[in-house]
């Protein structure tokens, strides 16, 4: 059995706010885009942390159960995404997900709560360098 590291929620709560700080050092923000599902909870933290109303979700799906897909779905997406966008997840796992939204939205600033060691070049800005084992939140 692999390695398994639990997050608790006043974990994941203190590591979105220090997240928020970097966020803010970063720039000034309109809008935010949780990747669905795993972003939707850090989302809605930095949403009223940098007080911003303005917010989307974008579901990717790359995997279907524990099978991965040839092709990932993109879909849900409202609205313009600019470089006054964050697009949000809770990890970068190996930087795949991200690779994809950023293809398709490229202007956007992509920040994530926790990154592993393959996924650390993906986002541009994340909260915490984790280690490469299985990472448990609290929703799971």
């Amino acid at each position: 059995m692999p390695e398994k590291l639990t997050i608790t929620w006043q974990e994941l709560h203190k590591d979105t706010k220090a997240l928020c700080r970097k966020i803010k050092k970063a720039g000034d923000f309109n809008k935010i885009v949780a990747v669905s599902r795993g972003g939707l909870v850090p989302a809605g933290i930095l949403a009223y942390e940098l007080n911003i109303r303005n917010s989307s979700v974008v579901n990717l799906i790359s995997y279907d159960d524990d099978r991965k897909l040839d092709t990932a779905k993109v879909f849900g997406l409202d609205g313009e995404i600019d470089d006054k966008t964050i697009i949000v997840d809770d990890l970068s796992d190996t930087g795949s997900s991200i690779a994809i939204l950023r293809n398709l939205y490229p202007q956007a600033l992509y920040a994530v709560v926790y990154a592993k060691p393959e996924g650390l070049k993906a986002p541009d800005i994340y909260a915490k360098k984790m280690k490469d084992v299985w990472i448990v939140f609290p929703w799971d």
